[in-house]
């Protein structure tokens, strides 16, 4: 009963947040389960462009390292931020939210080539936290209750965390980099005098033949 529970309650997550989250947990699991190794999923071009290994363009994006502490916090604040943006500024709009993660995954993995970098998940996550707290810069945020700041700061927040952990901070600068091209392109320049929406949704996503398209059916 507390499964069955568990999974309704689960169903009620908004699409998107629900797919992603759930491919970063069975891809993590699959790993545990020694079902996949980490050396098949890191992005490599080499791979990807001369042994047409296609799939590590996704991939990395799904796996947050081993079970641990780092995982269960990034799958906190995948969870959690991606599914407010999708119930909140991306309510009834499904498709343009499969294109901010194409539009940012797309543009890590181009930026990511120049630093080196073999997983993108926790600079999507950041790209996630970073557009939420441009979108809602009044709310204020309770940091594992030791501080409390206006959201614009949690980004820079999780940047700091991440340093203090001793990890490289170049994913968490990416992920604001990517997340403020997203907020400029999509809410302040077409704000601008002269300016204009650049971040147009492809109609293939909308198209009744895209998976997609169902997802947004549903909403």
């Amino acid at each position: 009963m507390a499964w069955q529970g568990l999974a309704a309650e689960f169903l009620q997550v908004p699409a998107v947040t629900r797919t992603y989250t759930a491919a970063c947990v069975l891809t993590t699991a699959a790993v545990q389960l020694e079902l996949l190794s980490p050396f098949q999923l890191y992005f490599n071009p080499h791979l990807v462009f001369r042994k047409f290994q296609v799939w590590r363009l996704v991939t990395n994006f799904l796996f947050f390292g081993p079970l641990g502490f780092s995982f269960f916090f990034n799958m906190l604040f995948v969870f959690r931020y991606c599914r407010m943006l999708e119930e909140g500024s991306f309510r009834g709009r499904t498709a343009d939210f499969v294109f901010m993660f194409l539009f940012g995954g797309i543009l890590m993995t181009l930026l990511g080539l120049l630093g080196s970098l073999f997983f993108l998940g926790q600079a999507l996550t950041v790209m996630l936290v970073y557009v939420w707290s441009r979108r809602n810069p009044r709310v204020r945020v309770n940091f594992f209750g030791l501080l409390t700041f206006q959201a614009p700061f949690l980004p820079w927040a999780l940047m700091g965390f991440s340093l203090l952990l001793g990890n490289s901070i170049l994913v968490d600068l990416l992920g604001i980099a990517v997340g403020h091209i997203y907020y400029f392109l999509e809410d302040v320049f077409p704000n601008q005098p002269g300016g204009k929406r650049l971040l147009l949704t492809p109609s293939f996503l909308m198209a009744p033949a895209c998976p997609f398209a169902s997802l947004l059916a549903r909403r």
